[in-house]
């Protein structure tokens, strides 16, 4: 049976569904500290772009997550924060070659 939508790039793929299941994973581990702490972490976004390796390997070689959060938040909060977002079961479940880059936004 031939699918029309394979490899036309109208359907979210398997690599960008990765993307969202660690951005998703990460802001629900930084939710848990968010929560206790009644911080409003609402309105916080996350870029993700995960780019293959270097042919002829077949498999994803970098992953860059961007987390831009809404406001500033104390330098204590912060590394709570930060912290959080590294227990992520889906970054830990991910095969240590792939290089996985994090850099938190905040605003001046």
């Amino acid at each position: 049976m031939d699918c029309p939508y394979t490899g036309r790039g109208s359907e979210i793929s398997p690599k960008e569904m990765l993307g969202a299941g660690l951005a998703g994973c990460m802001l629900m581990s930084m939710g848990v500290p968010a929560m206790r702490n009644n911080w409003d972490i609402s309105g916080t976004k996350v870029e993700v772009d995960v780019i293959p390796a270097e042919p002829p390997i077949n498999r994803i070689g970098t992953i860059n997550v961007n987390v831009i959060m809404p406001k500033n938040f104390s330098k204590k909060e912060r590394l709570m924060l930060e912290k959080a977002s590294k227990t992520c079961p889906i970054k830990h479940s991910l095969h240590p070659d792939i290089k996985i880059s994090v850099n938190f936004i905040y605003p001046e």
